[in-house]
């Protein structure tokens, strides 16, 4: 691989993991907007037969939200400094943490997804992330000769 190519797919690696640490700011701060309202009318339909959350379940998914949405900010954070400096290094250490973390997350939250029936947040989250992310590793696996 050239390292034009490699640098592409680095960055690729970078700006992926900056979308998803933005969509986990959405998810702390923004969880009933708009930008939400798909994953949660799925959740309403799985958990609540399509109810609308009331006062208490609404403040118990908000705080679940914020809690979520820092976890993922701070994982994606982790992902970027690791793409910035050790991957974009080469060295084969970076390349296996980023997809053991990531294999791991996807593999933990997608079980207990379908285990619940919440089949909607292994579609629109977990799959769009598993790709965006997974897509540069699978392309730049031969310069860490994995």
């Amino acid at each position: 691989m050239t390292d034009e190519k490699f640098k592409f797919w680095q960055k690729w690696l970078t700006y992926a993991n900056v979308l998803t640490l933005i969509v986990g700011l959405l998810v702390a701060f923004a969880g009933n907007s708009i930008f939400f309202e798909l994953h949660n009318t799925y959740t309403k339909a799985v958990f609540f037969e399509g109810q609308e959350f009331t006062g208490d379940i609404l403040r118990f998914k908000n705080w679940l939200f914020e809690i979520i949405g820092g976890t993922i900010v701070g994982f994606h954070l982790l992902m970027i400094m690791i793409s910035e400096n050790a991957f974009k290094k080469k060295e084969r250490w970076a390349y296996q943490a980023l997809w053991s973390g990531l294999i791991a997350w996807f593999l933990i939250d997608s079980s207990i997804s379908v285990y619940y029936g919440a089949i909607h947040n292994l579609v629109l989250i977990n799959l769009v992330a598993l790709f965006l992310i997974g897509l540069p590793l699978i392309m730049t696996r031969n310069v860490f000769k994995v």
